[in-house]
């Protein structure tokens, strides 16, 4: 049986991620490895005045709930995004 695909699987190089809904640009991503820690921030978005920054930590457990959206503990809803998929 295949593992079930995980939030830093479909990271990849994301332009934009869908957070709650609302499109925002991808302003640093780091797909988590071996060597990032825990604290290390690995994404930061902006929607205009809007911006979110995640750490690893934040990432980790984040729960797939299909289509390729997952829910992180913090209950924020993430789906990322390539600019051929943005329509």
């Amino acid at each position: 049986m295949a593992h079930p695909m995980t939030l830093t699987d479909t990271m990849g190089k994301a332009d934009f991620v869908l957070i709650d809904g609302e499109v925002f640009e991808t302003e640093y991503l780091r797909v988590p490895d071996e060597d990032t820690l825990a604290d290390d921030v690995v994404l930061e978005a902006k929607n205009g005045r809007v911006e979110f920054a995640w750490t690893r930590a934040d990432l980790d457990g984040a729960e797939h709930l299909g289509e390729g959206v997952y829910q992180l503990a913090s209950g924020h809803q993430l789906r990322f995004l390539h600019s051929a998929t943005v329509h």
